[in-house]
């Protein structure tokens, strides 16, 4: 069995909202207990609607925010208990790239320095060293020599979005967390940086986390899909079977909504109605209000993810458990 490179269980993250002097404070559970892996050599897509946690799990995997609660393992060690130097070099083998390659970029520091930066901070070269592992870099990222010294807002949307991979790459990784990292893109400007992901993924044979809101992209780019709905999984699946047989409505909602290049097709609906606010999560199965198949029972009670088929795992009362086979291992294995 595969072992996983990381692994989230039951991860959660709340932040507290000010309804001013006098009133008491709100919860928000931005991410509400939250499990994957994610296996050595496999890109795991994260999708789902705006706001609803893509973002700050993307963050709580590469430790720039602490969870209020749960686990994350690395490599079967738990990275929440890392300290110190330890910690420095766990961040070498976790890296994340930005949605917003020109805010994720110092305004004062050419980009050729924002990657050296990189190489400094973890003792990796210095000096003439550090100048040439940064030109390498820029070659290997597509990006000319002579951009070396360029402000970032001397370089368009894709070349510095290629600056903040360079940088992510520059330490080595052996996961690269990618949030939204072509949202802010052209169209064709998204298909160069999507290629140079797979390219950079066979060759260094990097594992990736790629969180979209775009299920095309995802399709395109993905091993394994989780689907995110306020903070929680609430389906998980192989992409082929993902986007072959969608099981929870949620699921299938954002599936019907992807634009089709068909003439004259009438626009088809996503999910009815606006997600509930992330304050006030209503009870049972919070998709429940805007669900066209919900039960007497989906108001009330809250399912977990339960296996419904090889590797895929649905949360939602239309789907009974389905029975695993005897010793049957639920951490997905990567096609040779």
């Amino acid at each position: 069995m595969t072992t996983p490179l990381l692994e989230a269980r039951d991860l959660e993250r709340h932040f507290t909202v000010s309804q001013g002097f006098g009133r008491p404070s709100l919860w928000v559970r931005a991410v509400a207990g939250v499990s994957l892996t994610v296996l050595p050599g496999e890109t795991l897509g994260v999708v789902g609607e705006s706001g609803c946690g893509k973002s700050t799990l993307a963050r709580l995997l590469a430790r720039l925010l602490d969870p209020s609660a749960g686990q994350l393992l690395y490599d079967g060690h738990d990275a929440l208990a890392i300290r110190g130097a330890a910690l420095r070099e766990w961040r070498r083998q976790v890296q994340i790239v930005f949605q917003d390659p020109l805010g994720a970029l110092n305004p004062r520091m050419t980009v050729g320095s924002a990657v050296e930066e990189a190489l400094t901070a973890h003792r990796l070269a210095r000096g003439r060293a550090a100048g040439d592992r940064v030109a390498a870099l820029f070659e290997q990222v597509g990006l000319a020599a002579d951009q070396v010294s360029r402000y970032p807002h001397e370089l368009s949307g894709g070349q510095r979005q290629r600056v903040g991979i360079a940088r992510a790459l520059a330490v080595e990784p052996r996961l690269l967390i990618c949030d939204e990292p072509v949202s802010a893109l052209d169209v064709s400007v998204q298909a160069q940086i999507l290629n140079l992901l797979r390219e950079l993924q066979a060759t260094l044979g990097l594992s990736l986390v790629f969180i979209s809101h775009d299920l095309r992209v995802v399709r395109s780019m993905c091993t394994r899909v989780a689907v995110l709905y306020l903070g929680r999984v609430v389906e998980t699946a192989p992409a082929a079977d993902l986007y072959a047989t969608p099981q929870h409505p949620y699921t299938r909602a954002l599936l019907a909504a992807v634009p089709r290049p068909v003439p004259h097709a009438r626009p088809v609906a996503g999910a009815p109605g606006e997600p509930p606010s992330p304050v006030h999560v209503p009870p049972g199965c919070a998709f429940h209000p805007r669900c066209p198949e919900r039960r007497a029972e989906c108001d009330r009670d809250r399912p977990d993810l339960r296996p419904t088929g090889p590797l895929h795992d649905v949360a939602c009362v239309l789907y009974p458990l389905a029975a695993a086979p005897a010793g049957a291992a639920r951490v997905p294995r990567l096609d040779p």
